[in-house]
């Protein structure tokens, strides 16, 4: 038996959306305000006693039409609903299932389940009518008291329609309690690291102690213990305590009164259990440990507990939400509990775990079928199957879809959490881009309105020529994406050099060059086919012009452009085209480079660059060093950059 669906309407940026919840463990990821929280909170204000919805449950656009209700206003639009799907077979005990079961006919094996929050409209009108002030003001501190939860069983879709809620069957929350047993670990988890802190390890190992042994026998060998020790206490209380018991006799006429020792097992284990470290002469007190240790130690002993409780109770459906484990966790640990988390679950019987995280390195280490993305746009949040939505966006191309899965994997699941991507293809320009954002953010210093790409949420890779394995992803996620490439020009050759004549496309300065290598650009701008001369040589002449459009709004392909009379094929030579001068000047410092005294003759850019040009990390690492060390180095950037710069800014 599984819970296969949760479906949320109404509540929050949970405007109207679809989890489908793995066996068992369903992984939510997305960036921050994207709604991952809310679906552990609708699921446990709807199944906790106490925990009540509110004003600020309502997504803005149902408060506006609430604060404009009158008699004819239909309320189930603007109810807070969440409905609930569950397979089982044949196999399954259908004790508690069998409340919900409204068709017994057997080739049917789901049911559902309708919670509702809705607004007892008659009520709110009586008194909203009375009042003279601003009804969004009066909705703001009132509406939970006009506010009722409702259970229903039902059979299907149509049964929500307005005209056919009389299918609906009402059930009591206690119905749902015997079949699911709910369990979150919050965030907020209060592990204090202060020398003053609340110890919350200790505190929760007397918790975990207390559930797991409430039978009175298990404290048997620990009272006899403390009998003796009352004994002790209560010769040393009498002397003790005489001067108060005196008073106290003399002032209420109580001539039995005593103070006497009561310890008791429970009391003593609650203010005298430590978590700490080391051996048992030379341990060090919980406080002494960082919040990482402590922050997993915490994890560990909630799941302990709730592990617990699912076994005692015995329900249908374990269903366990763990919101953020990373919280206070550096990386590694961050590994260690995505490694184990499967593990330990699979010791729970009828388990459904729901892990909330913005962590990479628990996504990293995850199974990608796992993986439910959420995305906010507008305040509406949207619930995407990572891998099954994706697979088919790449369809037969497999093989890019096989190299994305193993790149996440391996090195940048923190994709799924930026806001804007910048892909880079050349070593030179990785090394040397924080030095041009620098450059680019002090051009802008009068600008109110520009915001430094270092303090925006930017993820940037270096990805050779492998940019277009990720173009359905980044689709996927809707985010910005810069590529950086370089044109590669080619020019069509035919090698005469062995027996049989072929065809050869080396590489070729643009002036002159008729075609491409550069498998990204030939990607993104639907390059024909090499046969297509006709159509391959339009086609080319308008990449170089920069004439080609294509059909993704949120990426842009920066690559050189005619620049001072001269259009580079590389970032290399296009960087060497501007900064000839200052780099012939400083050529005793600049590592990476051989035949040096080329910079004295009258050779292009491309062909200086061809000739010199030996060791690209090393010439990118000597460029860097003399730009943040040497005052009379300022290098220019090319204007291909500098536009990519201004957009990815933006």
């Amino acid at each position: 038996m599984k819970i296969t669906k949760i479906s949320a309407v109404n509540f929050r940026a949970l405007q109207n959306v679809t989890l489908e919840l793995r066996d068992s463990l369903s992984l939510l990821i997305g960036r921050n305000n994207s709604g991952k929280t809310s679906l552990l909170v609708l699921f446990e204000k709807f199944y906790e006693p106490g925990v009540s919805f509110n004003y600020h449950d309502f997504p803005l656009a149902v408060r506006k039409d609430l604060a404009a209700i009158d008699h004819k206003t239909d309320m189930l639009p603007l109810s807070i609903s969440m409905r609930v799907e569950i397979e089982y077979d044949e196999k399954d005990s259908l004790r508690h299932l069998s409340e919900f079961m409204l068709d017994l006919d057997s080739e049917i094996n789901n049911v559902k389940i309708l919670f509702e929050c809705v607004v007892n409209k008659d009520l709110l009108l009586r008194d909203i009518e009375q009042f003279e002030g601003e009804r969004e003001r009066f909705l703001r501190k009132n509406l939970d008291r006009y506010l009722q939860v409702n259970v229903y069983a039902y059979a299907d879709e149509d049964d929500l329609l307005l005209e056919n809620r009389s299918k609906l069957v009402k059930k009591e929350i206690a119905a749902v309690r015997d079949l699911i047993n709910f369990q979150i670990i919050h965030a907020k988890r209060d592990v204090a690291s202060s020398e003053g802190g609340k110890k919350m390890l200790s505190k929760l190992t007397t918790q975990y102690f207390n559930k797991a042994n409430k039978d009175v026998t298990d404290f048997d060998p620990i009272n006899n213990l403390l009998l003796k020790i009352d004994e002790s206490l209560e010769s040393s209380y009498k002397d003790f305590f005489e001067p108060f018991l005196k008073t106290s006799k003399a002032f209420l006429g109580i001539e039995d009164i005593k103070v006497v020792s009561n310890l008791e097992s429970n009391e003593v284990l609650e203010n005298s259990s430590q978590v700490v470290y080391g051996d048992r002469s030379e341990f060090l007190p919980e406080t002494f440990n960082g919040l990482g240790h402590m922050n997993i130690l915490y994890l560990l002993l909630s799941v302990e507990i709730k592990k617990e409780s699912f076994a005692k109770t015995g329900k249908n459906i374990n269903l366990l939400f763990i919101e953020e484990p990373e919280a206070h966790t550096h990386p590694q640990m961050q590994y260690v509990f995505a490694n184990q988390i499967k593990s330990i679950l699979n010791d729970i019987e009828n388990i459904q775990a729901v892990i909330t995280t913005h962590s990479s390195h628990i996504v990293s280490q995850c199974d990608f079928k796992d993986i439910r993305y959420l995305q906010n746009s507008d305040g509406c949040t949207r619930v995407k199957n990572f891998h099954s939505e994706l697979k088919a966006k790449y369809g037969k191309d497999e093989d890019s879809f096989k190299f994305l899965e193993q790149y996440l994997t391996l090195n940048s699941c923190e994709l799924f959490f930026a806001s804007k991507v910048i892909f880079i293809e050349g070593v030179t320009e990785r090394m040397l881009w924080p030095y041009f954002v620098e450059l680019f953010d002090k051009s802008k210093v009068q600008s109110k309105e520009h915001i430094s790409l270092f303090s925006q949420n930017v993820t940037i890779l270096e990805v050779g020529a492998n940019a277009k394995a990720f173009k359905h992803f980044l689709d996927f996620l809707e985010i910005k994406t810069l590529v950086i490439t370089d044109i590669d020009t080619t020019k069509k050759t035919i090698d005469t050099k062995k027996a049989n004549p072929r065809t050869i496309y080396p590489s070729f300065k643009v002036a002159g060059a008729d075609h491409t290598s550069n498998a990204t650009l030939k990607h993104y701008y639907d390059a024909p086919d090499f046969s297509e001369e006709a159509k391959f040589s339009s086609w080319f002449e308008k990449l170089v012009a920069h004439e080609l459009k294509h059909s993704y709004p949120k990426i842009h392909i920066a690559y050189q452009k005619k620049e001072e009379g001269y259009h580079a094929r590389s970032f290399e030579d296009a960087f060497v085209h501007l900064n000839r001068d200052v780099i012939k000047k400083k050529i005793d410092n600049i590592n990476g480079l051989k035949n040096t005294h080329e910079f004295d003759g009258a050779l292009d850019a491309y062909d200086l660059i061809e000739t010199v040009l030996d060791k690209k990390s090393a010439f990118a690492s000597s460029l860097l060093y003399l730009a943040l060390t040497d005052d009379e180095v300022t290098w220019r950037i090319p204007a291909y950059i500098g536009e990519a710069l201004e957009w990815i800014s933006e």
